[in-house]
């Protein structure tokens, strides 16, 4: 639906969104990861038994929401870095394994000038495996 080089600067191995699926511009978005058995951070985390970090997870819905602040017609000011910039009420409920698809959706609740606060959900077969009461984002200006 969306071209996700277009509105995130970010590149494998470190791009978590494989597609946004549905979007309302200034509201929210919706998209998911496959999380395959090749990911590079299964090497580590953990050998025998692996388990997505919860880091990236929230990496992810961090992501998302660049989609869910995006203008209406993509690519308008091209890609923008956005850094997490606080997190409050965080929970994690089950793991990420191999094989399973991430469903992610992020929903902005107050959006002033470089700040991008919203509430985020991720989960898998419709069960909740993260849940974010706040996730700020901070987005510089080019060149700030």
């Amino acid at each position: 639906m969306t071209d996700i080089f277009s509105v995130l600067p970010h590149r494998y191995p470190f791009l978590l969104v494989d597609r946004v699926t549905e979007r309302e511009p200034g509201q929210w978005a919706k998209g998911y990861k496959h999380v395959s058995h090749n990911e590079w951070f299964f090497t580590g985390h953990f050998p025998g038994d692996p388990i997505m970090p919860g880091v990236l997870i929230v990496e992810a819905l961090a992501q998302l929401g660049a989609f869910a602040g995006a203008p209406a017609e993509i690519g308008d000011g091209g890609p923008r870095k956005g850094m997490i910039a606080s997190i409050k009420e965080i929970k994690f409920s089950a793991p990420v394994v191999p094989g399973d698809r991430l469903d992610l959706y992020f929903e902005i609740t107050v959006c002033k000038g470089p700040f991008t606060k919203g509430r985020a959900e991720a989960s898998v077969n419709g069960k909740t495996v993260v849940k974010i009461e706040e996730l700020v984002v901070f987005s510089p200006k080019e060149g700030a």
